[in-house]
């Protein structure tokens, strides 16, 4: 009996230990230091996701950056929905991307527009948690606030220059980096069939 509690005391200990080295207020969580928008243009296929509230594109997500003459960022994105709960299709939306702070070039702002009516608009923070620009890349972005803080509705997609997954190197890291925007376990895997 007193060796099932001992490990039940360490396995307490770890998790608070854990919880504690973490935080989940936003505004300290970091983005990729040294952002380099130039080497993340290019395609990127997202593999997982954590949804936010309401409408979201659901598979074969796929985004394009580039960067215009005057050095800004701009993305198409591509994916299927479902829309009344029985029509599915492909949708495409549009980007732009301005950076309020030149000093942390990975958190941006993005304007964002559906391609058709029934597409949303409007703008949610566009964070680069990371990336090594060649394999894999993080994002996130936190719609709304709770009091404390922390982060209330928001999304993250992991992206792959390869539509086929990655590495279990990088698959490491991106779990890591999951836990560091405090969303470990919430992502799903994102079907890419070509159907976009």
């Amino acid at each position: 009996m007193g060796s099932s509690k001992l490990a039940l005391l360490l396995v307490f200990v770890s998790c608070v230990g854990r919880c504690l080295s973490t935080s989940c207020v936003v505004d300290t969580i970091s983005a990729k230091e040294d952002f380099d928008p130039k080497r993340y243009a290019g395609k990127w296929y997202a593999l997982q996701k954590k949804d936010p509230e309401g409408l979201f594109l659901q598979d074969n997500i796929s985004a394009e950056y580039t960067i215009d003459d005057d050095g800004s960022m701009t993305a198409s994105s591509r994916g299927r929905v479902t829309l009344f709960g029985f029509w599915v299709v492909c949708a495409d939306m549009a980007a732009q991307y301005s950076v309020p702070d030149p000093t942390n070039p990975g958190k941006m702002f993005m304007n964002y527009q559906g391609l058709a009516s029934y597409l949303s608009s409007g703008g949610d923070n566009y964070w680069v948690i990371d990336t090594d620009y060649d394999n894999y890349a993080i994002t996130y972005a936190c719609r709304s606030l709770k009091e404390d803080g922390t982060c209330d509705d928001g999304y993250a997609l992991v992206f792959s220059r390869n539509p086929r997954g990655l590495p279990p190197a990088i698959q490491r890291i991106v779990r890591q980096k999951q836990e560091e925007i405090c969303m470990a376990g919430q992502f799903q895997p994102v079907l890419q069939s070509g159907a976009c």
